[in-house]
């Protein structure tokens, strides 16, 4: 049964109907008891007879019947979080990640393994072949292939409990951020732009509260208030309630990150590394905890002193400001100060942009970009959410979800994808993508296309408009499209060396240089119109002062950035059960601002650390590192012009069709002709001069 889902969304299309939380669960189970016989049957060959193909493809296909079943369950939990999907998540999560953490820890299974790496056949295996046979040999050990019996069960019960502690996280985040809300009346909203207090608006209505504004913490709504409202009060319970998610109460999760902590340690331990991030980073970029700490401090000492200088200049703009009320800076008045200094300036406010990109019109946009760049061709089809009603509309989990496939020039499908990108209870905070079907040959060697999810909490429409972006915004759909065409292009046989399966500090390289473009006039003139005003194209003029504030506190944003990965470092290398906010305000004393009101530390609401058992934990440096890499690709494209083809398809055959299937750094090399520099992007952020 559970394989026959995973040729549904092959041969067909994925039947989300019939995907209830009972069904899926028990896919999930007959998934597990598929795999488990697939790992007994390369048991039972004969050590002196196992080749590549019975041994290291077979180990490559044994977890087919599970992978898609969970990728469902897993995707469902994340865009709808019913309690009953929540509750089956709970039920199966710990019998597969026992049944993934066995693998590594069947000895007879490395035996075969040892013995395909050590016959003469594996000189003759081919480059891709012959990573495959590197990867997996490296997986075993990383697995605890190596270790004594008692030291592999341990360390199986550590993954259970890991795999548990983090789905708790990342609920008591969702309850939390679900059971907040305020109501107010609209005219409490000075300063909030129109679009978002029409959102409040609907939402209040939706809630039963006709003609009251509905607050959230949500991303559309969050982060435009503390950036514009004129109440000081409001903005000041805006922040003390963000501040204190997961700190308190049911859904406090401080008990949590030290468990998940001990638990990280023990298992790098086990496995004979110093600590989690040693761990995590051996087979990244970075090779090391020591080094991505050094990578930080160098970084920081690079903007330390603009930092500070920003920050003064910005407590001096609130002293001089005619309601900066004389006391001094607090964080919630940060954001709000920073964008009416900004306004000053460079008389620029960034709500300027919002009736020029029109959600549409933006994916319009993008996939012109697309197009332009590698010659796609993206087409959009019908939807439908429930039963099948005879019509060729594709299925959908919600109504807000759009399907795409993307074409080569010649008409060729390469894959699918789905669209999430409006906030709603239940739904995982955030933006990121996903890959519920990875491109790969399948056992007959015919290539099973991929299929991908691009999700994300932006302004929604309202009654009678349309959905309209910030700049961030949009800035963050070029970003997760950028993931996505890693996902499509992968032309890697092998799932697991295929699209975004690579080096954790690699994989942000391909989404953050998409983000370039939304930075270039050439290519906003493309979609950026107001159709208010007889589609107005967006002004050479405004977009000149956009860009000369693109730089504004660009050195207090890089600061913040190095103080959270500085924070996930520490916390991964050398805390030892002291007091978490004790231990972490010292950790980046010298890399956050002082206010009268101190913050709590972000941890207990930061699920990139913590709502999987690896994530970026001990990896969110690889953020500001793919900044070094996009940096300076995108010199290359600067170079060659930024619609070139010739450019773009030489990163889409040496860096999106490859995969995993050369190491990280070889790759960037193949493309770039030289090792990476990080001038690159500090000319990018205005730190460093540009020479002509």
């Amino acid at each position: 049964m559970a394989k026959n889902i995973l040729q549904d969304a092959i041969q067909r299309q994925i039947e989300w109907s019939s995907m209830d939380a009972v069904r899926i669960g028990r896919q999930v189970m007959d998934g597990i008891a598929s795999a488990q016989r697939n790992i007994d049957a390369i048991c039972a060959v004969a050590v002196e007879d196992v080749t590549f193909e019975n041994c290291i493809e077979a180990i490559e296909f044994a977890t087919e019947p599970l992978d898609f079943p969970w990728a469902v369950l897993e995707h469902l939990v994340a865009h709808i979080g019913s309690d009953e999907l929540r509750a089956i998540h709970g039920e199966t999560i710990g019998p597969v990640t026992e049944f993934y953490g066995s693998i590594a820890m069947n000895g007879e299974l490395w035996k075969r393994v040892l013995a395909v790496r050590s016959g003469r056949g594996a000189k003759e295996l081919g480059a891709i072949e012959k990573r495959l046979l590197d990867e997996t040999t490296l997986n075993f050990r990383d697995g605890g292939a190596d270790l004594d019996q008692d030291k592999k069960t341990r360390l199986l019960d550590v993954r259970k409990l890991l795999a548990k502690a983090t789905k708790d996280f990342s609920d008591r985040l969702q309850s939390a951020m679900d059971g907040w809300e305020m109501f107010v009346d609209e005219s409490q909203l000075d300063g909030l732009p129109q679009p978002i207090v029409a959102v409040a608006m609907a939402d209040g209505a939706a809630k039963g509260r006709s003609g009251s504004c509905r607050l959230t913490l949500h991303a559309p709504i969050y982060g435009p208030a503390m950036r514009h409202l004129r109440s000081e009060e409001l903005r000041k319970i805006f922040w003390k309630a963000y501040d204190s998610l997961c700190s308190s109460g049911e859904n406090d999760n401080g008990p949590i990150i030290l468990q998940i902590l001990r638990l990280r340690r023990e298992e790098a331990n086990l496995l004979s590394y110093e600590n989690f991030a040693d761990y995590v980073l051996s087979r990244r970029m970075v090779k090391s905890g020591k080094r991505a700490q050094q990578f930080t401090a160098d970084m920081h000492g690079r903007v330390a002193k603009q930092f500070q200088w920003e920050l003064e200049r910005l407590r001096n703009f609130k002293k001089n400001s005619p309601y900066g009320n004389g006391k001094p800076l607090e964080p919630w008045e940060t954001a709000f100060y920073g964008e009416e200094q900004c306004k000053a300036l460079h008389a620029f406010d960034g709500e300027q942009l919002r009736p020029y990109f029109q959600l549409d019109d933006v994916l319009g946009g993008l996939f012109s970009l697309a197009g332009k760049l590698y010659g796609l061709r993206i087409v959009e089809h019908e939807t439908r959410v429930g039963a099948p009603d005879g019509t060729s509309a594709t299925s959908v989990w919600h109504s807000d979800v759009r399907y795409f496939t993307v074409h080569e020039s010649t008409g060729e499908q390469l894959g699918s994808f789905y669209v999430d990108l409006f906030p709603r209870e239940g739904k995982r905070p955030g933006a990121w993508e996903n890959v519920l079907v990875t491109g790969h040959a399948d056992r007959d060697g015919a290539w099973v296309r991929p299929i991908a999810t691009m999700s994300a909490n932006l302004t929604p429409p309202t009654e009678g408009q349309p959905s309209r972006l910030t700049h961030d915004e949009v800035e963050t759909v070029f970003h997760e499209f950028g993931h996505l065409l890693h996902s499509i292009f992968g032309k890697v046989k092998y799932e697991s060396l295929n699209g975004t399966n690579v080096a954790w500090d690699f994989v942000e390289l391909p989404s953050q240089l998409m983000e370039n473009w939304v930075w270039e006039y050439d290519c906003l003139r493309t979609f950026a119109i107001d159709r208010s005003k007889g589609d107005e194209v967006l002004p050479r003029e405004l977009f000149d002062r956009m860009a000369s504030a693109r730089n504004y506190q660009k050195a207090m944003g890089t600061m913040r950035q190095l103080s959270l990965q500085k924070m996930d470092l520490d916390l991964h290398i050398s805390y030892g059960g002291t007091q978490l906010d004790d231990f972490i305000g010292h950790s980046i004393a010298d890399y956050v601002a002082k206010y009268p009101t101190k913050p709590r530390a972000i941890v207990r609401h930061f699920p990139h650390l913590f709502s999987d058992p690896v994530g970026y934990a001990a990896s969110y440096y690889s953020y500001k590192w793919a900044e070094l890499l996009d940096a300076d690709a995108f010199e290359c494209f600067m170079e060659n012009g930024i619609f070139n083809s010739e450019t773009a398809n030489a990163f889409r055959r040496e860096i999106l069709e490859r995969g995993n299937g050369e190491a990280a750094d070889r790759l960037y090399v193949n493309f770039r002709r030289r090792e990476p520099c990080v001038d690159a992007l500090l000319r990018r952020d205005g730190l460093l001069p540009r020479t002509k």
